[in-house]
């Protein structure tokens, strides 16, 4: 057991986080499930991982729900949340964790329909299960956040581009959500070791990564960047309703 958060403080509590049966995703729904949520485990097509992964956080006494679903398919994302409801009869915190762009063999409006309609869809379809309390973190990168005013490479651009465009519309929704009592915080970090991005980007870009861990001294991994999006969850909702996570000296603010 890690202890990413405080022992119990998320009992009684159910999380679902999208994108979850690997990676950042994974661990996030893990530090979930040990801080005493019950969770919802959702994938794409990795139903062995995800299955897996809900085998283990039920051995910490957790009920898990897995659940595939395309969150590019509205009708998926309804069926996702139907049986949320069946299963727990609400929901207390969503991470809006999975996207992409970069896969090979998309049509051409892929990033923007995964990273901006998908993430706005998501949230819609969760929000009659989130009550007063409950908690929405949306999770980027710093090269999108700040892609108005720092270039990236240009392999990531469309990703960059469409991350921010879900960004801003997400933010559009915070008076909407703080009437509802739900808080909202994005959650930004540099590129994260080991990530499937950060793989990608390195196969198009040689040195890439290594070049960025230079400028910024150190890259998050995994587990630690998951930590900081888990945390996002329990902790007071910031001002500007955003967490930077890393080193953010070589971005400029808007």
């Amino acid at each position: 057991m890690s202890d990413v958060l405080p022992a119990g403080s998320l009992d009684g509590k159910v999380a679902l986080v999208t994108g979850s049966s690997r990676g950042i995703g994974a661990d996030t729904v893990r530090y979930f499930a040990e801080a005493g949520a019950d969770v919802v485990i959702n994938f794409r097509n990795k139903a062995p991982r995800a299955e897996k992964l809900a085998a283990e956080l039920r051995g910490l006494g957790r009920r898990v729900l897995v659940v595939g679903a395309d969150l590019t398919d509205p009708a998926s994302v309804a069926d996702m949340f139907d049986a949320v409801k069946s299963e727990f009869g609400r929901l207390d915190v969503l991470v809006l964790n999975a996207s992409g762009g970069m896969e090979s063999g998309m049509a051409e409006d892929y990033a923007l329909t995964l990273n901006r309609d998908a993430q706005l869809n998501v949230l819609g379809a969760a929000t009659p299960l989130l009550g007063e309390g409950s908690r929405v973190v949306f999770v980027t990168s710093h090269q999108a956040h700040f892609i108005r005013t720092t270039p990236t490479m240009p392999e990531y651009l469309p990703v960059a581009l469409s991350k921010r465009a879900g960004e801003d519309a997400l933010r559009e929704l915070i008076p909407s959500l703080a009437e509802k009592g739900i808080g909202f915080t994005v959650v930004s970090g540099d590129m994260i070791e080991g990530t499937i991005t950060a793989t990608l980007l390195e196969r198009a870009n040689p040195g890439a990564i290594s070049e960025r861990r230079e400028s910024a001294g150190k890259l998050y991994n995994v587990s630690e960047f998951a930590a900081e999006v888990a945390q996002a969850a329990i902790d007071p909702v910031p001002a500007d309703n955003t967490r930077l996570v890393g080193d953010v000296s070589g971005f400029v603010a808007e």
